[in-house]
């Protein structure tokens, strides 16, 4: 497959995932508004942030590495398929170990908190690392689903396992609200066991069919998904499970990184399971556009940056018709992620306040809510720079320079975590926010100098991506002070009709903005009109 073959691919993954996305945060969105009036805000931060984190660190622990390794240039050419597949199963017997040390640091070692207020919070552990360890069972069948553009299989299979989830809470809420925290574990574990059936449906479905043979799929009969050693070949890749063992070494610094946040509220307290409600609801408002845009670029892009360019190698060892691709679309997604980034801040200032009023009345809008979101608007601009950079820096680091960067992710996780406990301390949940900018900002100076260093002996100059038109940046400044203006005079105790006023003077000036984009970005247009934005046809794989 050809390098402007695989940006296709990977093109029509990326707006696949896009949608995706959204649909994943609108019903996240709508169902935290729902639950949010029938449940204690309290119940909301046990299973938000402390139940979630139990997942999410047992998930990603156990599969990150794994999936960073597996698909990194190779697709079945650099490595056997046989030997990738044991590697990937790997993953299992791996979550089960995480799921023990982590259920017995959450049972044991953590605040337990009130039974009246939140009930079954012990079997809630218990269920959602059960569910953990249940969405890896997939993992093998998502990397190669992955690693062969199999593009459709991730929407649908996610699409249905999030519709099931949200339907089994809505209807428990509703009718079994003294359910407590067994609603939303018995919803997760509804999630995963979708996800894991979807997938292997298809693989059963798939291999050995005709369309199998006439793409030259690397496995024949379903028994090939299962682990085994085949004669003449490792059990697994050295080299691919050392690759695995420096991502692995690298997973957990950013994890702490990832949910840095989340960890300082759950081990040390600094915020009630009710403000933790609160605060995680904000956090997910103000990073809606952030996951569903920004992280499927950085993820669909990271296949692309590693199948086209050779890991490990310089610049001018590469083949150049190949970097004159990575480097005009690595200019595009910079300029992309950063004009969008500048809206969300500039117009998150003034709406701050009136999206959690809508959202959740007075429960949100009152307090550090409007300041938190605001300040949230600002770090997703820093999100949305650090996901691409990263992407591609780690896509091309050799294994020794990703064990050098293990050193680096482990200086910021440590000032992480004291920025967190020292800001919280001052500023309340803000520090938090603070603290990620603080940190997410040294990350992607990192990157940036990474990025310059790799092309500093080539023509092409990806960086100008960072440097938008000074058309946009009047528009953007323009928009600012009239915004900031319109809710200070028509937002947000003033009565309907002003509201909707302050709202058609944001949407005015968004207006503006995006005719500055399309007028003086033409080159970025291009890119987004021929390769992010949805293409129906049939798949090529």
């Amino acid at each position: 497959m050809s390098s402007q073959d695989i940006l296709e691919s990977v093109s029509t993954l990326a707006s696949y995932n896009v949608l995706l996305q959204v649909m994943f945060r609108v019903l996240t969105f709508l169902l935290n508004a729902f639950t949010l009036r029938f449940v204690s805000k309290e119940l909301i931060g046990v299973v938000n942030v402390r139940l979630t984190l139990l997942y999410s660190t047992l998930v990603f622990l156990s599969r990150e590495a794994f999936r960073r390794a597996c698909l990194s240039g190779q697709s079945g050419k650099n490595h056997s398929w046989r030997t990738v597949i044991n590697l990937l199963w790997m993953t299992v017997p791996l979550g089960v170990l995480w799921a023990v040390l982590l259920s017995c640091v959450w049972l044991w070692l953590l605040e337990v908190p009130d039974a009246h207020t939140v009930p079954y919070y012990s079997p809630a552990v218990v269920l959602f690392a059960l569910s953990g360890v249940q969405e890896l069972l997939a993992e093998p069948l998502w990397v190669l689903a992955q690693a062969h553009m199999f593009v459709r299989l991730k929407v649908v299979a996610e699409s249905l396992a999030m519709i099931a989830k949200c339907s089994i809470t809505v209807v428990l809420v509703v009718f079994s609200r003294e359910w407590g925290l067994y609603i939303f574990s018995a919803a997760h574990l509804v999630y995963t066991g979708i996800l894991v059936l979807c997938y292997a449906v298809y693989f059963i479905h798939f291999l050995g069919s005709k369309e199998a043979a006439r793409n030259s799929f690397p496995l024949r009969r379903v028994k090939d998904l299962l682990p085994r050693r085949q004669y003449g070949e490792p059990l697994v890749d050295r080299n691919l499970a050392r690759l695995t063992w420096s991502f692995f070494k690298q997973s957990f610094l950013k994890q702490i990184l990832t949910e840095g946040e989340r960890y300082v509220m759950t081990f040390l307290n600094v915020l009630s399971f009710g403000d933790q409600g609160v605060y995680d609801i904000v956090n997910n408002l103000g990073s809606m556009v952030a996951r569903f845009i920004f992280l499927p670029i950085e993820e669909s892009f990271y296949i692309f940056f590693a199948k086209v360019l050779e890991r490990g190698r310089d610049v001018k060892s590469q083949k150049q018709e190949e970097v004159a691709i990575v480097a005009e679309v690595l200019e595009c997604l910079l300029k992309l992620v950063l004009v969008i980034g500048l809206i969300i801040t500039v117009f998150g200032y003034a709406y701050s306040h009136l999206a959690l009023d809508i959202y959740g009345g007075s429960l949100l809008s009152s307090g550090s809510g409007p300041s938190l979101l605001q300040c949230y608007s600002c770090y997703v601009l820093l999100l949305a720079v650090n996901g691409v950079t990263e992407c591609f820096v780690f896509a091309v680091m050799s294994q020794e320079e990703v064990d050098k960067y293990n050193f680096i992710m482990l200086a910021l996780s440590v000032s992480f975590l004291f920025l967190s406990y020292v800001l919280t301390g001052w500023a309340g949940s803000v520090g938090f926010i603070l603290a990620n900018c603080l940190n997410m900002g040294l990350r992607i100076l990192h990157s940036l100098l990474y990025i310059h260093r790799y092309f500093q002996l080539s023509r092409w100059k990806p960086l100008r991506g960072l440097l938008p038109s000074p058309p946009i940046l009047l528009a953007l400044g323009v928009s600012g002070v009239v915004t900031a203006v319109s809710e200070a005079f028509f937002c947000c105790d003033s009565g309907f009709l002003l509201r909707l006023i302050h709202i058609g003077v944001g949407a005015i000036c968004l207006l503006g903005v995006l005719v500055a984009v399309l007028l003086t970005e033409t080159k970025l247009v291009q890119f987004v009109s021929t390769q992010l934005l949805p293409r129906f046809r049939k798949k090529r794989t």
